[in-house]
């Protein structure tokens, strides 16, 4: 409408230089356009986790069966180290033994694992976050037969509570659900 008006209003010399500039407006506001989208669109898609990431930040499930008693294994979750410990029966009387005046976070053991058999602990040292000891057969276990950091000295027990050293907290133990007799869902 407005290059008819201007073809009635000017020469026909005048309609094709204006249409030509208004194309070329046209065609350089396309090419920027596309231009800036290319460069941002990736910038943009960089800032979403990677899909490792979403994977392990959601949730886990753990089939237990595999899990002999007396065995302890870790997994991941949320980047982090989880200790899954199959307790004895004798682990678990000792656990319960204990006399929560002597611990500095005090905490019963039946609050701390929602089957007795299964105690389900995030594996990071509650002083400097390191990594305890006591997982694998042959690892020094501490005083109390649980897990013992190497890094500072901090003993935790068979319920994960921390009886010895710099540690100031227990343990922590991460939201999980048991979904079925043998299979856990951390998270």
């Amino acid at each position: 409408m407005l290059w008819e008006f201007r073809a009635r209003t000017m020469g026909a010399g005048e309609s094709v230089r204006s249409s030509r500039r208004d194309f070329l407006f046209v065609a350089t506001a396309s090419t920027f356009a596309v231009g800036i989208t290319a460069v941002v669109w990736p910038v943009i898609n960089s800032l979403s986790p990677a899909d490792d990431v979403r994977a392990l930040a959601v949730s886990v499930e753990v089939d237990l069966s595999p899990i002999e008693v007396g065995q302890r294994i870790t997994v991941m979750w949320r980047s982090m180290p989880v200790f899954i410990d199959h307790r004895s029966q004798e682990r678990i009387a000792e656990a319960r033994a204990t006399n929560l005046a002597e611990l500095r976070d005090p905490q019963r053991d039946e609050d701390r694992a929602l089957r007795p058999e299964w105690l389900i602990q995030v594996g990071i040292c509650t002083h400097l976050g390191c990594i305890p000891l006591g997982q694998q057969s042959g690892d020094p276990v501490g005083d109390w037969d649980g897990w013992f950091c190497a890094c500072h000295g901090s003993q935790y027990d068979s319920s994960g509570r921390v009886r010895k050293g710099p540690a100031p907290r227990n343990l922590e133990i991460p939201p999980y659900a048991f979904v079925s007799d043998m299979m856990v869902r951390i998270g």
